[in-house]
């Protein structure tokens, strides 16, 4: 089994999931999950209920509920951070494959993953 990807709404971009599409990713958007101006909280527990990695551009955040969620002994299905306007679509699209590639989605449960490390 494939990981399966959640883009919020920081990360949501057309041609981002389009790409992934194309390619045999699994993937959803906040705008397509009805999860529009919601909490991050809300879109990690959404992600997570859905059994999908959320994939945000929000790092403290995501950093800090990542550990809220681990210290409080809560689960979650996985997290990819990325400064936004680090990566052009191509490349973003690049290093989420080479995550899925490497890590199954058991591997990713409870793991925080930055973009930067798989270039």
């Amino acid at each position: 089994m494939k990981i399966r990807f959640y883009l919020d709404e920081d990360s949501s971009d057309g041609d981002l999931i389009q790409a992934l599409r194309a390619r045999g990713i699994d993937v959803t958007s906040a705008f397509e999950a009805n999860m529009i101006e919601r909490e991050d909280l809300d879109h990690l527990e959404h992600a997570s209920r859905e059994g999908r990695v959320i994939v945000s551009f929000n790092v403290r955040d995501f950093n800090r509920l990542h550990r809220e969620f681990l210290t409080s002994g809560k689960s979650h299905s996985g997290i990819v951070v990325s400064r936004q306007q680090s990566y052009s679509v191509g490349e973003m699209m690049r290093r989420l494959l080479r995550i899925v590639a490497a890590r199954s989605p058991e591997e990713m449960k409870d793991r925080i993953e930055f973009l930067g490390s798989w270039g």
